[in-house]
């Protein structure tokens, strides 16, 4: 029975410990060695623990290397919405907010910066459950760009800017862009508000096109 206890502990809490346990060691391994290196002996093994309570969490590799995944895109989701509502309403503030927010994530923490950026393109399994994560992150951006352009017009740059500024970070991540950590916060804020300012912009295509009409005759 789950409410047994054993230890000071129950059996629910102990399996919630193990899975936890059996995360950070599939994001410890996929961000020293990439998700290659995670499988079911590496994660078992590192972790101190049998296949046995291996598979009461997780039904296979795949899935322990999703979750951790999944997990990683929750918080960064999570971290660039507590940016934004935690800043003034000025565009310049959240876009600055929101892009010192996600930079510190993936910089600091590299495992999660490598298993959110980098390690789609080298997984099939996570590579396709990225693309399926992209509107949610795309609906961020979209919600912060201005009514000024219409709702397919404000996806669209939304999808540019998420996928622009992701192999930005990876590019970065990589060591290929070989740029300041200040320099490349600036650039991506600069992004973010021509994005913004993109979609504001007022259409005056046939005025600036051909300037003010001539009086008729």
């Amino acid at each position: 029975m789950s409410d047994r206890t054993w230890g000071g502990s129950t059996l629910a809490a102990r399996r919630e410990t193990r899975r936890e346990t059996l995360l950070a060691t599939a994001l410890s391994l996929a961000g020293e060695d990439g998700s290659a290196a995670v499988t079911v002996r590496s994660v078992c093994r590192r972790a101190k623990l049998t296949d046995r309570y291996f598979y009461e969490s997780f039904a296979d590799r795949d899935a322990l290397l999703l979750a951790a995944f999944e997990r990683v895109a929750t918080e960064a989701r999570d971290t660039l919405a507590d940016a934004v509502a935690r800043t003034s309403p000025e565009p310049a503030a959240r876009a600055r907010a929101a892009v010192e927010a996600f930079v510190a994530l993936v910089l600091d923490d590299p495992h999660k910066g490598r298993l959110l950026l980098l390690e789609p393109f080298a997984d099939p399994v996570l590579g396709e459950h990225s693309h399926r994560l992209m509107p949610s992150f795309t609906g961020l951006i979209d919600g912060q760009l201005a009514d000024g352009t219409d709702d397919s017009g404000r996806r669209m740059t939304a999808y540019a800017l998420v996928g622009g500024l992701a192999n930005l970070f990876a590019g970065h991540l990589r060591g290929t862009l070989d740029v300041p950590r200040e320099r490349l916060v600036d650039h991506s804020v600069q992004l973010v508000l021509a994005a913004h300012a993109a979609t504001t912009r007022p259409d005056r295509t046939g005025q600036d096109r051909t300037g003010p009409e001539s009086p008729r005759p």
